[in-house]
């Protein structure tokens, strides 16, 4: 998976917009962020996740998924290894970042929008 293939994933969520934050690219769902690119560097990007959603993609998929180190891991922030994400994969937990962030208006108007 190539950052630019991350990129068009997450773009294609409904209502997803790029930004930037702290010199990271990101993707929001309004003004949240879902997920971020080349952190902690260029070989990963990282979903907003919740914690129970953290532990079943890390244990099912370990060479794909890590914790985020120290207190943003513990809240769910989650790396995933660009090298070795598939595109099912990928979209199934960029889905459920966005799902976790978007607007509750947006969830209603995008009830297909599931992983």
């Amino acid at each position: 998976m190539s950052s630019n293939r991350f990129r068009r994933v997450a773009l294609s969520l409904p209502g997803a917009t790029e930004g930037s934050h702290q010199g990271h690219v990101d993707f929001r769902a309004g003004k949240r962020i879902f997920a971020t690119l080349g952190y902690p560097d260029q070989d990963w990007g990282m979903v907003k996740l919740t914690p129970e959603q953290q532990s079943v993609l890390v244990d099912a998929e370990p060479g794909i998924f890590r914790p985020v180190p120290g207190g943003w891991g513990k809240q769910g922030n989650t790396n995933v290894r660009l090298a070795n994400a598939d595109q099912a994969t990928l979209k199934s937990a960029l889905t459920l970042a966005w799902r976790n962030v978007a607007p509750k208006s947006w969830l209603k108007l995008h009830e297909d929008a599931k992983p």
